[in-house]
């Protein structure tokens, strides 16, 4: 889970970081402020299979793009980018259009994360595992 950018405001990224780990995932939160690099360098240094961006800001355009580019420069295009926040549904689209994995909006039950998560794990990862 990663703040990126200017906003300053996490209670929704620590309720969702809570909810993955109760539903048995492992969360690293990287806290406010992070940089698209600061999130990436973390996510390949930690081996994460999933990278969550929260994002209250109106800088989605740029942040998600800018962290999905750092993942697949360096190789680690198997990692799912997802994450959510004040995102207008044309912008989600366009999002995931261009690789993005599925963003939730404000009100999105915590275990429609949890179960998007895990039907992406199961179909990508599990054969790792």
């Amino acid at each position: 889970m990663a703040k990126p950018g200017l906003d300053g405001h996490d209670r929704g990224a620590k309720v969702v970081a809570a909810a993955l780990r109760d539903a048995g995932m492992e969360v690293i939160y990287t806290g406010l402020h992070q940089t698209p690099e600061m999130i990436a360098t973390a996510a390949i240094q930690e081996d994460v299979d999933v990278v969550g961006l929260s994002i209250l800001s109106g800088a989605h355009m740029t942040l998600f793009p800018r962290v999905h580019d750092l993942l697949k420069e360096s190789g680690r295009e198997d990692i799912l980018l997802t994450g959510g926040g004040i995102i207008p549904k044309e912008d989600m689209a366009a999002l995931e259009a261009r690789g993005i994995g599925r963003l939730f909006g404000p009100g999105t039950s915590t275990q429609d994360l949890v179960d998007f998560i895990r039907e992406w794990f199961a179909a990508h990862k599990a054969d790792e595992a």
